[in-house]
């Protein structure tokens, strides 16, 4: 089996609703705004983080509620409310000891490319430039920590020579043989495919640098060699080892398994291998884990959304949508049960409005990874 039953659900049946989805957006905005609080959001007990914690980066903390609410044009003081959030972590950074400033998702990075972008008076290009400096070399060599995220941050920026030195680093690393990156990260040796820690993370940040037919065929011949594939489903694993050494920890969402690499570099494979994953995805159904982007239900529609740009199919746009009824019903469950909101951008509410907007919109770009 190419994906774990017991971490998926029956699609909701319920047909699409513009008038519905645009409710759910406007309801998760204002829900979102009243919980801010001078630049901050109340931890959540899903994401392992006290009511009272305040963290202030892109993936759990407030620049990416700040820069999600920006982008649904929310009537919060998005300015203020990043450099309220970019003076904190400098006295009390996110992580404490474990701080990684560079890091595009949980340092200082990717407030500065939120502060960059909502015109923020703490937006320092200077500053950016000296982090993505030091993360050129980061033994990482993936989208969270290393310098594929900080090459995203200075691409968004206008910093084309410090993205240029960070791409020629990170193409000389592509081993060749393999096709793949290596993983120093977490005190472990690894070899990730997926987006956020991997292969298909490192391949988008190179677009532009390195010619799409060269990317193609190294793409190709990789996930060709690694896929694995049932009566024309496919999937990956989250590493470059056979899939049958996964039974167990398999996974059918974005940071790992077939949406991921759908939605990030599903436009340099086959068509055929391309619809085979989606297939695959559509198959197993939304995610029980909830309704976010990085392991969740928004997530996996987003590659729906990306293979309806790719073919024009208008079944890929129905999924895509099918998701994200399921989706609204999620966040209502979850919010039932907890009382509250959950106000992060990879794994909260937030993350799932941007995703009813492109549903809305028929636009499959990525959260951040295509653009700030």
């Amino acid at each position: 089996m190419l994906w774990r039953v017991d971490e998926h659900e029956a699609c909701t049946e319920r047909a699409w609703d513009d008038r519905l989805a645009r409710d759910a957006v406007a309801a998760i905005v204002a829900d979102a705004q009243a919980a801010e609080s001078n630049g901050f959001w109340p931890g959540h007990p899903l994401d392992d983080v006290g009511e009272h914690e305040r963290l202030c980066s892109l993936y759990l903390g407030s620049a990416g509620m700040i820069w999600a609410l920006w982008k649904l044009g929310s009537s919060l003081d998005c300015a203020g409310a990043v450099t309220a959030a970019i003076e904190r972590y400098r006295v009390t950074p996110d992580f404490g000891s474990d701080a990684h400033p560079p890091s595009l998702w949980m340092g200082e990075s990717g407030l500065l490319v939120v502060a960059d972008t909502v015109g923020s008076p703490a937006a320092d290009r200077g500053r950016l430039r000296e982090l993505v400096l030091e993360n050129r070399d980061h033994p990482t060599w993936e989208l969270m920590w290393g310098s594929p995220g900080t090459m995203i941050a200075a691409r968004a920026c206008g910093l084309e020579d410090e993205w240029h030195d960070s791409a020629t680093r990170l193409w000389a690393r592509w081993d060749a043989t393999s096709d793949v990156w290596t993983q120093d990260i977490y005190g472990q040796t690894r070899v990730f495919l997926g987006p956020a820690h991997g292969f298909a993370g490192n391949v988008h940040a190179l677009r532009g640098y390195v010619s799409e037919d060269v990317l193609r065929a190294r793409v190709t011949r990789l996930l060709q060699r690694t896929a694995g594939r049932e009566e024309g489903w496919i999937n990956w694993p989250p590493e470059d080892r056979p899939l049958s050494e996964f039974a167990s920890t398999i996974r059918v969402q974005w940071c790992h398994g077939a949406p991921g690499i759908i939605a990030t570099v599903g436009d340099l494979i086959p068509v055929q291998m391309a619809i085979g994953a989606g297939e695959l995805t559509w198959q197993a159904g939304p995610l029980r884990k909830g309704p976010g982007l990085c392991h969740g239900t928004a997530g996996n529609g987003f590659a729906f959304l990306k293979l309806h740009e790719r073919t024009s199919d208008p079944r890929w746009l129905d999924r895509a949508r099918c998701f994200a009824m399921h989706a609204i019903e999620q966040v209502r469950r979850q919010r039932a049960a907890l009382g509250r909101g959950r106000h992060t951008l990879w794994t909260g509410d937030i993350g799932v409005a941007l995703y009813l907007q492109a549903c809305l919109d028929a636009r499959g770009a990525f959260p951040t990874i295509d653009g700030f």
